[in-house]
């Protein structure tokens, strides 16, 4: 068995060979570097590989890089685990800018695949081998019969089959977190969207919902989900919609009639936290947690990124106000090894969590092409700390902190 880490190309037909003699590298913002045994986990069963195309695989040979014939592989990791290094490659002159998703370093060692990665949480709500089974299609038409005429319902059998979103499929699974999809319009035009983006980009990987659910279909479905599934969730702000405060009317009055109808389950906004006064009437309807996308705690990176209508002290206010109410916030943290890890974002975490003490981080690799994040994100001087350094120096510093992946279960009792 070699223990030697050996780096990885894909030939012209996609197979996908070990290169003896060169070993494995990964990159951690612009930085080429070699790959270590603390660095790699085993390639997690429910992972894929990916080739990257206009992108030749580099490795180091004798301490110096070096470029091989092929193109460059990628692992593409399921939720639960956090990437620490991006694949080392060479992009080609004119190169497309990649499809959306989170590229990790993998390599080759003790003649396994491994990946740059570590584990960040467990949730066996999430394992793939639970969604997309042989009885779905009938499941959806139960849900349909019962909840007829339900436009919501069909745009959600279409998320279910066609863009196979788990949250989607649990409604018909009738089961744990269901999504609702509420807005079509958005006040932010994100790098990473992943269901709206230029037609000179890349493609989005789900369409973005083209209707606004009336009060009836959302609160049916709301009903319908929380009376009787096991640790049941609804969810406003899914990935085939826009900012869901935006139809704060609507989703406020959703809440409330919800609520008259039955205490069960866990209502949740999924948001970017811009629109204050949409939160708040959210919030005051009677919402029990609230997850916040986020990518930096300061003004000019959280620009960069968002590109938004609003301002990053907009989103302050509305954390500030849901807290205050005793709701449960998390945020969802996009998570780029060598943006996040910097020191200077690091310093503004720490000053944001003592000013807004959150109940937990969910570490979210950011689906985007690695290049075209860091030219457009602002320049910085300092130190880059490392994944796993990262993280630790935020528990050290937070130790009431929750870091993870999912959004788990609150029951009403441990909402405070």
């Amino acid at each position: 068995m070699s223990k030697k880490i050996t780096a990885l190309f894909a030939d012209g037909n996609g197979e996908i060979f070990d290169a003896p003699g060169i070993e494995g590298a990964g990159r951690i913002g612009d930085k080429i570097l070699h790959l270590k045994p603390e660095d790699l986990i085993k390639l997690p069963e429910s992972a894929d590989l990916m080739f990257l195309p206009e992108r030749s695989a580099i490795g180091f040979k004798n301490g110096e890089i070096v470029k091989l014939k092929g193109r460059a592989v990628s692992a593409i990791l399921p939720q639960g685990y956090t990437r620490t290094h991006l694949p080392a490659f060479q992009k080609k002159s004119g190169a497309k800018i990649l499809p959306l998703y989170g590229y990790t370093a993998v390599v080759l060692y003790k003649d396994e695949l491994y990946a740059a990665a570590i584990y960040t949480d467990e949730n066996h709500k999430w394992n793939p081998e639970g969604y997309n089974t042989r009885n779905l299609k009938n499941l959806i038409r139960r849900v349909k019969k019962a909840l007829p005429e339900n436009r919501l319902v069909n745009h959600l059998e279409n998320c279910s089959l066609n863009w196979h979103c788990l949250t989607a499929q649990n409604l018909f699974y009738h089961r744990w977190e269901c999504g609702i999809p509420t807005s079509p319009a958005c006040n932010a035009n994100c790098l990473g969207c992943i269901s709206l983006q230029p037609a000179e980009c890349c493609p989005s990987p789900q369409s973005r919902i083209k209707f606004k659910p009336t009060v009836e279909e959302i609160s049916s479905i709301g009903i319908y989900h929380l009376k009787d599934a096991p640790e049941g969730i609804i969810s406003f702000g899914q990935g085939c919609e826009g900012e869901p405060s935006l139809q704060a009317e609507n989703i406020s009055a959703a809440i409330e009639k919800i609520r008259s109808e039955t205490s069960a389950g866990q209502i949740n906004i999924n948001t970017n936290a811009g629109f204050t006064e949409g939160i708040k009437k959210i919030v005051d309807a009677g919402l029990d947690s609230m997850r916040v996308s986020i990518i930096s705690a300061l003004d000019e990176s959280y620009q960069s990124y968002y590109r938004a209508g609003y301002k990053l002290a907009d989103v302050k206010n509305s954390i500030d106000y849901a807290l205050k109410k005793n709701v449960y916030v998390s945020l969802n943290l996009l998570y780029m090894p060598g943006f996040n890890d910097r020191e200077n974002e690091f310093n503004a975490w720490k000053k944001f969590f003592e000013e807004l003490p959150v109940e937990m981080i969910q570490l979210r690799n950011l689906n985007y092409d690695p290049d075209a994040f860091f030219e457009t994100m602002p320049d910085f001087e300092g130190k880059i700390f490392g994944t796993k350094n990262f993280i630790d120096e935020l528990q050290k510093n937070f130790p009431n902190l929750k870091i993870g992946n999912f959004s788990h279960y609150v029951k009403s009792g441990d909402i405070s």
